[in-house]
């Protein structure tokens, strides 16, 4: 195997400036969809997600967080310093109320809170996934993923002119894409 390969008209790689390459447009496609499903929610969907939760039963605050995220598969994990608030804002409009229970307090919904719940349900975050198309979120990130080991397989074993075939694939590709940003 050559350890190098030419692109063109952009010069010679060699195959560990190949490799970074590539290893750079997956983190900025990483990144890319990271912005787009990332961890931080507004503020609606804490307090929707406060109310869901304590329709369920009393909780305590630092549960709330850990059954978000478990609810969320992850994708979410609320901070402290947006819970609390949000319990205290929701115990302002008298939704919610605190009892000190086990040297912690427990959060509980009033009637007023139930009221609220109701016209809330189905918003949690966690059940925004079927109001939305998530092959459109996965597909790319996974067939990017998929090429970037198959390109990583060429640049490990692959010969100079595999690696020039591959190399004019992906330039096609590129084009291919930006022209799919075109057409809209």
């Amino acid at each position: 195997m050559s350890g190098s390969f030419k692109s063109g008209s952009r010069g010679t790689f060699n195959a560990g400036q190949a490799g970074e390459a590539m290893w750079q447009a997956m983190d900025q496609l990483r990144t890319s969809f990271d912005k787009r499903v990332g961890t931080r929610m507004g503020r609606g969907d804490v307090r929707a997600a406060i109310l869901a939760l304590l329709s369920e039963g009393p909780m305590h605050g630092y549960h709330m967080i850990r059954e978000i995220e478990e609810r969320t598969d992850g994708r979410w994990k609320p901070s402290a310093g947006s819970v609390y608030p949000t319990l205290q804002m929701l115990a302002d409009e008298g939704l919610v109320y605190a009892e000190m229970s086990e040297d912690r307090k427990t959060y509980s919904l009033t009637d007023a809170g139930r009221t609220a719940a109701e016209s809330v349900a189905g918003s949690a975050p966690w059940d925004k996934g079927a109001d939305c198309d998530t092959t459109a979120l996965g597909a790319v990130p996974k067939a990017g993923i998929e090429l970037a080991q198959a390109l990583a397989q060429v640049v490990r074993s692959g010969t100079s002119a595999q690696q020039q075939e591959a190399a004019e694939v992906l330039h096609e590709t590129r084009r291919k894409i930006y022209s799919i940003l075109a057409q809209h």
